[in-house]
Order: C-alpha cells, then structure tokens, then sequence
C-alpha cells in the first residue's frame, strides 16, 4: 500500500508530504543513532515484562524518533517559551514573536500525525482527513480571533492563505522547478478543474460586494441582506467542497491517478524505495494522541497570539489586514511551502500543484465558508463580504493563475509572474489602511 500514490492531488496532500520526506530523511540516514536506536532500543524495551518500564520507554522511543524527523521541530522550544510569555503578560511584540515562531513546528507535527492516521483509512476516508485538518492551522487560529471578534483578522488571513497559496507557493514551485528543468509539464484537466472551482470561490466574494455596493444607500437593508447571501453562499460552496472531494477521490479519481501512474513508469526504482519506506512511523493510537496534544497546543498559542495583535497594530502601524493578510499565513503554511518547493525540483509538477491550489480551494471551499456558519451559530456577523480592493486582489490573482497553468506546462518565467503579482499586493496591504470607507461605511465599523 501506498499512501503517497493514492491520489497525489488529494486536496490536503501537503500533509502526505510531509509524512514523506519525514520518512525519507529517517531511511537513508544508514546505521546513524537514530537507526540503532530503531533497532537496539525497540526490541529491548518490547521483550521487558514490566508494564511500567515497556511503556514509558515505547513512548520515549516514539516521541524521540517523532522529533528527530524534521529539522522545523527545533523551533519547539519556542512553544513553552510561548505560553510563559502569554501567561505573564510579557510585552506584546515578545508574546506575538514567540508564538508566530511556536506555531510554525506544530503546524509540521499536525501534518506529520494527519498523515500518519490517514495512511491507515484507506484512500477516500483518508484523503477527507487530509482534507479535514489540512489547514486546521487557519482554521483555529481564526475561530480564536473570530470568538475575540476580530472579524477584520479573520477574513484578511483566509484571503491571504489563498493568495500565498496561489501566488507564493506556486510561484516558488514554478521558478526553482524552472532553474532546473528548462519546461515542466502536469495534468492540464486537474489544473482546469481546480481553476474552474477557484473562480465559483471568486465570484463567492465578488457578488456580496457588488450587492452591497447596489444596497448601500439603504443601511439596515444591506447589512441583513449582505448577512442573508453570506449564510446562503456559505452553504452551496460547502455543499460544492463535498462533490469535490466525492469527484477526486471516487467518480474520477482515475483523473488524478493518471499523471502518478505516468510519473511512476518513469522513476520505477525511487518509487520501489519509497515503497520500503512505507512502514509507519505512528500507529493510530499514537497518532490520534499527537493530533489532540498538537491541536491543544496551538489553539494555547494562537490565543495568546491573536490576543496580541491589538497592541502590534499601535506599536508598530502595521495593520490588521497585513498581520492577517501576510504574517499569519506564513505561521501555518511554512513546512508545507518548502515541501512543495522540493517536489517542484523533483519534477512532480502534479504533486506541487496539488499542494499549492488545493490548499487554496480548501481555505475558499471549505474553511471560509465554515467560519461563516459558525459565526452564524455564534450571533458574530462574519460575512462574505470582503472590502472591494480585497476582492479585486483574489479575483485578479485567480485570473493570473488560471491564464498560467491552462496550458499544462510551466517555467521559470511564469514562477518570477506569480512572486512578482504576490509582492506587488503585499505591499498594497501594506499601506492599505484598516479604517478605509467602503461604500457607506456600514461594514468598516462592523469588522474594526
């Protein structure tokens, strides 16, 4: 079985990638101290009668062989230097620091521990749990700020998980995979699906903007109307993210599967050595325990993260919108970014851009929508309603995108277009101001 080759396009596979190159960098480090510790501690520690010493050794073994797989978890120590910062009340800039830094190996490990549960589920349960805790990152940091009813955080960090995303990581993927090869190639159908759902995402935002700006000359009208759509929108897109997934992984999955069963002809010996790779690191159990410690972890961080953008925002003249917009996306994004970079060199262009645009259409599809249903349950007006230049920038950068990956193929030039686009509107948000007028000025005190 193999986990990495179900579906290399599943909408969270940047999790599997993870799991992946944490496996291949404990394979083929040879008879190092991890491996003797593999082998030498493993069986004396399992063939001891005492429950009280097995145990604790299993799990010291486990936590030791979970650590040592990726170089990002280093930055853990910065987790419990976190929490104390957050606790007593350090000054602002320290606690957001040290916990933008703390939530950068927990967001490895979530994805490390989704994977390593999803393997053993089989390809359709497995890729909606990919799917399901993908951006799970995203999505607790901004309930925490939805819950503290910093609206304006919430909605710039889901614009700016989808424009990273888009522009960023695609962008990245395109250059460095275009320095080494002179053009890549990669499934042009999946490239058109996935940019055709990206432009119903667009048009998700770009109608409540229009509406409202058609019902702005009647205050309480657009404010319940805009409020109506956004809970309506909210709904079909999630109902649209289900069909997707059902499409991927069942009806067509024979789509996506094409493109892997092409790259395996070609590179059959490293695919029989990942196959020997395959042996799991965690078993569920151990997996599921990781899942709930990390995510306890990160929701404590966030907080206290969240808590402090407030005081950022009067320190430093930075706004909300660039904090959500640029900062916080690079917190739950890093490890994934450089995974996909390093599949762009490899030359899997499907895996890269599976990991780039169907992270975006999770955050567009699935997570936005979600958090405006549970603002719904929750009586805050988490709307649809994005202010105008917001929703120019994603259709703008939706529209590139799509123009670039329609032929099925890719360069270096067009990885310099997507970095370029992607600056170019970071630093737009970096002088657009928080209390910019929108119409009526209706929602502007609404989000702030």
């Amino acid at each position: 079985m193999s986990s990495s080759g179900n579906g290399h396009l599943e909408p969270g596979e940047h999790t599997a990638l993870l799991g992946h190159i944490g496996h291949r960098s404990s394979s083929v480090s040879g008879l190092t101290p991890h491996e003797q510790t593999e082998h030498g501690s493993h069986h004396h520690h399992l063939k001891d009668d005492r429950v009280w010493v097995r145990w604790p050794l299993h799990v010291a073994r486990l936590t030791w062989l979970t650590l040592v797989r990726d170089y990002v978890n280093v930055l853990l120590i910065f987790v419990p230097l976190g929490i104390i910062a957050g606790v007593l009340h350090w000054d602002s800039s320290a606690i957001f620091v040290l916990n933008f830094l703390a939530i950068v190996p927990l967001a490895s490990l979530l994805s490390f521990a989704t994977e390593e549960l999803a393997a053993t589920m089989g390809q359709a349960l497995g890729g909606l749990m990919n799917a399901t805790f993908g951006n799970a990152v995203e999505l607790i940091v901004s309930i925490i700020a939805l819950k503290d009813r910093q609206i304006r955080v919430v909605q710039a960090s889901m614009l700016g998980s989808i424009l990273s995303n888009i522009l960023l990581v695609l962008g990245c993927c395109f250059l460095v995979g275009g320095l080494r090869h002179s053009e890549q190639s990669f499934n042009s159908t999946v490239a058109s699906t996935m940019s055709s759902l990206m432009a119903v995402a667009s048009a998700s935002l770009i109608i409540p903007a229009t509406l409202y700006a058609a019902l702005s000359q009647s205050e309480k009208s657009a404010r319940d109307n805009i409020l109506t759509l956004s809970h309506g929108t909210s709904i079909i897109l999630l109902i649209i993210y289900v069909m997707y997934l059902y499409f991927q992984l069942r009806s067509h999955a024979y789509l996506f599967e094409e493109c892997n069963d092409a790259e395996n002809s070609n590179g059959g010996g490293e695919e029989e050595e990942e196959e020997e790779e395959e042996e799991r690191l965690l078993n569920p159990w151990a997996a599921t325990v990781v899942l709930i410690v990390v995510t306890i972890l990160v929701a404590i961080c966030a907080d206290y993260l969240v808590g402090s953008i407030d005081s950022i925002v009067k320190k430093t003249g930075m706004s909300k919108t660039f904090i959500g917009l640029v900062l916080i996306p690079i917190v739950g994004n890093a490890a994934e970014h450089v995974t996909a970079v390093v599949v762009a060199y490899k030359d899997k262009m499907d895996l890269a851009i599976g990991v780039a645009i169907g992270s975006s259409l999770q955050i567009a599809l699935f997570v936005t929508p979600f958090l405006v249903i549970l603002g719904w349950i929750m009586d805050i007006e988490m709307t649809l309603h994005f202010q105008t230049f917001e929703t120019v920038a994603f259709f703008i950068s939706g529209l590139v995108v799509t123009l670039l990956i329609q032929d099925g193929k890719s360069n270096y030039l067009e990885g310099g277009m997507c970095l370029g686009m992607y600056l170019i509107l970071a630093l737009a948000f970096y002088v657009y101001p928080d209390d910019v007028s929108d119409g009526a000025g209706i929602f502007s005190k609404l989000l702030n």
